[in-house]
């Protein structure tokens, strides 16, 4: 799906409509998983141009994507590469991802604004994303690529557990643990209030260091 033009058309007659059809799609964590759940949709409804024509999705695109998916479960198969699937535990899919992306990882910083983990480059969801007006934003994402307009908007941008990019990309991340754990510090935090109200308490923290 990465690899075709845009599977969404939006016709300026019908711009709210076709935005509404396209939300209906949305995976909350994961624009790359938004377009595995309209692939999967269309090959529930047999492929049909109609239900694309329907949702305001490119049925040339999806033709294009179903020869590429083809493509890769030949090579597989070729390779003796066993074929499973992950059913419907996309946490799964979504560490694969950041297994492929995590040098294009990058840290919350604002309401809808990111920087990079490596480079620091200020970054920003795209207002077409599935992650934009989540009404959470997650703390770390991974992107595919950055599209240049009047600010670095990432495109298909997905949510990661940080422990993930630590795992993944050790070359460029690890997890710096705190003094306490979670029970622990809350612990600690109130026997240090109950010390001295007018000193701040110490919190521990976990964050991802790069």
């Amino acid at each position: 799906m990465l690899s075709v033009p845009s599977v969404f058309y939006r016709p300026k007659e019908r711009v709210e409509e076709s935005d509404a059809a396209r939300e209906k799609f949305f995976v909350p964590e994961s624009d790359h998983l938004t377009l595995l759940n309209v692939y999967n949709l269309w090959k529930s409804h047999g492929y049909r141009d109609g239900w694309c024509t329907e949702h305001f999705v490119h049925s040339k695109s999806m033709r294009k994507a179903r020869e590429v998916r083809s493509q890769l479960m030949d090579i597989m198969k070729n390779e003796k590469m066993e074929y499973t699937s992950c059913g419907m535990n996309w946490d799964i899919i979504r560490k694969c991802i950041c297994s492929a992306y995590f040098h294009q990882a990058a840290k919350l910083k604002g309401i809808g604004e990111y920087v990079n983990c490596r480079t620091g480059m200020p970054c920003h969801l795209h207002p077409t994303s599935a992650l934009y007006g989540l009404g959470f934003t997650p703390d770390y994402i991974v992107y595919h690529e950055l599209i240049m307009t009047s600010k670095e908007f990432m495109q298909c941008v997905t949510a990661v557990d940080p422990h993930w990019l630590a795992e993944l990309g050790p070359m460029f991340f690890s997890i710096k643990e705190s003094k306490y754990g979670h029970g622990e510090k809350r612990k600690q935090d109130k026997q240090d209030f109950q010390e001295s109200k007018g000193q701040q308490s110490s919190r521990g923290y976990r964050e991802l260091q790069s």
